[in-house]
């Protein structure tokens, strides 16, 4: 159990990362071993990307370190993978190799890097690739390739920003019906990787009785952390990636005793009109609202209706269990 908090942990301090993605942070680096950072990162990965896709890992022998913000290039790699997996809605492989490569000066000024020792990792996908006037704008805030709701078209540009501000660079190669690989380069730093050694943490209390509970969020990493924090509870979770998919939940005869939604879904239901629907057919349900918003955008007349509760991102995990398991126990 405190192997399965200390899981917990991580991935709380990885979601409050991922949901503090667009805002420019102050970087914390640390010598790294992109090695480790990878293959630590590989269960998430394949959880995140789906069983349509292959994960394979090529780690480079005796890798050199680099001086980054570890969780930031976690966040990196995370989102190319994401990324190669959009870009393969059939299924299809990815490829996260690393390397050590010495630049010239004539390579380094091709790459706009001072000449010298890199750690590079490239993640390659066999997708649909991108034409040439899509590369040339990828690293461009706010350009995505994505539908109307689908994208906020920050994540190559934030990876673009964090590898320059590391002093070092990001570089994309792409075929249409292809495929696609980004290498980021960073410059070898000669110290041995810190090692983050966990606190002891306190196991969390197992609180189902046979409840269950609805978890409604488009963005498939947050859903299936929130889903892990409730079976940690001892409570069954059902998932929905938008509102349809949560309504035709809530529908049928499966018992829900809490409906978390995240209030900015796509496919033309937020969540608070998810809430209203589901509270059509089942008024004693209770809701809880998981919002990067003002809260003012779930509120009904200036206040949230009864047996409804809101929580902001980024949230620690260990709050939302307490908040999940006192909603479950609490009145209607």
């Amino acid at each position: 159990m405190v192997g399965a908090q200390g899981a917990a942990k991580r991935a709380a301090a990885l979601t409050h990362r991922l949901l503090a993605f667009s805002r420019r942070q102050t970087l914390a680096p640390k010598p790294t071993d992109v090695n480790r950072l990878v293959r630590d990162m590989e269960e998430l990965i394949g959880r995140t990307v789906g069983p349509q896709i292959t994960v394979e890992s090529v780690a480079k022998a005796s890798l050199w370190t680099t001086l980054v913000d570890a969780p930031q290039l976690e966040n990196a790699l995370l989102n190319l993978c994401l990324n190669a997996r959009d870009a393969m809605p059939d299924g299809g492989r990815i490829k996260i190799e690393t390397d050590n490569e010495w630049l010239d000066e004539r390579s380094a000024r091709e790459r706009d890097l001072p000449p010298g020792q890199y750690v590079t990792m490239r993640v390659s996908d066999d997708g649909t690739g991108m034409p040439p006037d899509v590369i040339e704008r990828a690293f461009d805030p706010f350009f995505t390739t994505k539908p109307i709701g689908v994208g906020t078209g920050l994540g190559l540009s934030m990876i673009y920003g964090f590898v320059r501000q590391s002093g070092g660079q990001v570089r994309i190669h792409s075929e249409v019906d292809k495929g696609t690989m980004v290498c980021i380069s960073l410059p070898r730093h000669h110290a041995e990787a810190a090692v983050d050694v966990p606190a002891p943490q306190e196991a969390p209390d197992s609180s189902g009785a046979g409840e269950t509970v609805l978890v409604i969020d488009d963005e498939p990493l947050v859903r299936m952390l929130v889903v892990d924090v409730l079976e940690d509870l001892g409570y069954t979770a059902l998932e929905a990636g938008d509102g349809p998919q949560g309504l035709k939940v809530l529908r049928s005869d499966v018992r829900i005793d809490l409906l978390i939604t995240d209030v900015g879904l796509p496919n033309g239901m937020n969540g608070r009109q998810v809430a209203d629907a589901a509270r059509e057919i089942r008024p004693e349900l209770k809701v809880l609202f998981v919002t990067g918003y003002a809260e003012n955008a779930v509120l009904s007349n200036g206040q949230l209706d009864q047996g409804m509760q809101v929580v902001t991102k980024p949230f620690d995990m260990a709050a939302l269990a307490k908040r999940i398991t006192s909603m479950i126990a609490g009145p209607t």
